[in-house]
């Protein structure tokens, strides 16, 4: 019998992520649940319930990123799916601010570097670091696929347009940091297309999650939807692709 594929979710304790692992584990994979805190990734791994396994990992650390890798080698021999979903967008925020506040404080001309590296370490290194980490068994695997959780506030052509509605949130912490990770999923589907491993962004919309106090409008169902899709899709997909539910694709 063949044995089921393996997918590994970075930030899966909770909100996408989590309902990503579900839904993966739904569709016959066997799901790693990445998560820095171990004993909150097993209680997620329990939720996701047969087939899924916690697995320590904090994508700014090296030595949790490199016993991550080992233990999937060890345990699991192969990784047919990444899905990089691990992300925050802020350390600074007040309880209480709005978006609109907050974004006040982190102009260009005022933003906290401080603040700005703590993002950029997770929503940009972070993602650097594991995807270099991962790509021994990942080229290893036939088939294999990358899926980048992205946002359209990372959209450049969206944020240069001014009609663009969210245009004035626009700052160097997590949008910028999202433009980032848009730049570095197409620098990885340009390596990688010879080898047949295909790199996506998506974006899951304004989802209902702690990444942006549950003032989302979407519900973690609606917002694990398009990482999904494009996670099943068959080896002939295309590349280099940033979508939104279901296959509209969002400008860079």
């Amino acid at each position: 019998m063949q044995n089921p594929p393996v997918a590994l979710v970075t930030g899966a304790n909770q909100g996408i992520g989590l309902q990503i692992a579900k839904d993966l584990a739904a569709h016959g994979f066997t799901v790693l649940v990445g998560s820095r805190d171990l004993q909150r990734g097993e209680a997620a791994a329990g939720e996701v319930g047969q087939g899924a396994c916690a697995v320590q990992l904090d994508v700014t650390d090296q030595a949790s990123i490199s016993a991550a890798v080992q233990r999937i080698r060890h345990e699991f021999g192969r990784l047919d799916l990444l899905i990089q979903n691990a992300a925050i967008s802020n350390t600074q925020k007040q309880p209480g601010q709005s978006v609109e506040a907050y974004a006040k404080t982190t102009r260009p001309s005022n933003v906290s570097l401080e603040e700005m590296r703590a993002v950029w370490d997770t929503n940009v290194f972070g993602v650097l670091a594991v995807y270099q980490a991962m790509l021994p068994l990942l080229r290893a695997t036939p088939g294999a696929r990358i899926v980048n959780v992205s946002s359209g506030a990372g959209s450049m052509t969206l944020n240069s347009t001014p009609s663009f509605a969210h245009r004035a949130i626009f700052g160097p912490v997590y949008p910028a940091s999202k433009a980032a990770l848009n730049a570095l999923t197409v620098a990885m589907a340009i390596e990688l297309e010879p080898e047949g491993i295909r790199v996506c962004a998506v974006s899951p919309g304004f989802t209902k999650t702690n990444l942006n106090g549950y003032a989302g409008t979407e519900t973690v169902e609606q917002g694990a939807r398009e990482a999904v899709r494009v996670a099943l899709l068959g080896p002939d997909s295309p590349t280099g692709t940033f979508t939104r539910w279901e296959d509209e694709t969002i400008p860079w």
